[in-house]
């Protein structure tokens, strides 16, 4: 009975200690035959940056047939070249090509091609020197007035800003921060009042100060029943009566907006005939594409474009850095 017990008890232990070996082995053996028999997944190679590195990419396969220009095209699309624009591009490059050639630098030169020559302001010297700046709320517009009043004062001239967009709260206290930094006067009213009322005041102030250039702010929505187009081109005649017709009238540009830009510069342009684009939030990924767009359906030139926040990060367009910024590496 005795010797039963015993080997009994042997028996269990053995039973325990081999069930305690395998639940340590068999995970490791699992494992290792898991590893021994999986593919290592292929690592995946940092995508190229930028359209022209895409590009170039595109036609990395030897000479390009119908489904390379057709992925150019689908790029700069996506750029916000717009469709018309995208398919314009590819046109001329694709008859241009030649075996060797440089994708990128092709589009670079119709890119230029399109945004014409360098345009600056154009503001004259012997009298008030007016600028009409226009565009939607969010857009960047009070911002692009302050770096703006910055950049002519530092060359040397006296400004004076208009507080026209009287709609909009906290309107006249932003512009009066950029006055202040910028060295500006200030012609502002209370909220709510005329801003056809307040461009004659600015102007007439401006006149009599011996000012050198006066920028007019406008509202970029209306709470009131007067749509936001009649309202501006009153503006405009109220400044032409009281002796400051705009020498630029400047639409900003969000360059985020994307195809609705086009439709914003449309209906600006034909309210108080745009002279020029002042683009705005080009700094980020954001690549500004649009431009292309609406200077071929407008004519409308970009004057100036805003890199940053800083009361310096306005900068005179330049079409072959647009280009390149546009395309990137």
């Amino acid at each position: 009975m005795g010797v039963d017990i015993v080997v009994l008890v042997l028996g269990v232990v053995l039973v325990i200690a081999v069930a305690a070996y395998a639940i340590r082995v068999r995970p490791r053996r699992a494992a290792g035959v898991e590893e021994a028999g999986r593919e290592e997944p292929a690592r995946a190679r940092p995508g190229p940056e930028g359209l022209g590195a895409r590009v170039r990419a595109l036609f990395a396969g030897g000479a390009p047939g119908d489904a390379e220009w057709a992925g150019l095209e689908e790029l700069l699309v996506r750029a916000d070249v717009g469709p018309a624009t995208a398919t314009r591009i590819v046109k001329e490059v694709r008859e241009r090509f030649a075996p060797g050639d440089d994708p990128r630098a092709l589009i670079a030169e119709e890119l230029v091609a399109i945004l014409g020559r360098d345009h600056g302001l154009e503001l004259p010297s012997d009298r008030l020197a007016v600028i009409l700046v226009v565009g939607v709320n969010g857009s960047g517009k009070t911002t692009t007035i302050g770096k703006l009043a910055a950049r002519l004062a530092a060359e040397g001239r006296t400004v004076s800003l208009a507080g026209g967009d009287t709609f909009r709260a906290a309107a006249s206290e932003q512009l009066e921060v950029w006055a202040a930094r910028a060295g500006a006067h200030l012609v502002a009213q209370e909220r709510g009042a005329d801003p056809a009322a307040v461009a004659f005041d600015a102007v007439t102030s401006a006149i009599a100060r011996g000012v050198d250039v006066l920028i007019v702010d406008t509202a970029g929505r209306l709470h009131t029943r007067t749509p936001l187009m009649d309202e501006l081109r009153k503006v405009r005649r109220v400044l032409e009566k009281a002796g400051g017709r705009p020498d630029e009238v400047l639409l900003v540009l969000d360059a985020t907006t994307g195809q609705n830009g086009i439709a914003q510069a449309a209906a600006f342009a034909e309210a108080v005939e745009v002279t020029g684009v002042a683009l705005t939030k080009l700094d980020g990924t954001a690549k500004g594409g649009i431009v292309l767009a609406v200077r071929e359906r407008l004519g409308v030139p970009v004057k100036l474009i805003g890199t940053g926040e800083g009361i310096g990060d306005l900068e005179t367009f330049d079409p072959h850095a647009f280009a390149e910024r546009i395309l990137g590496g």
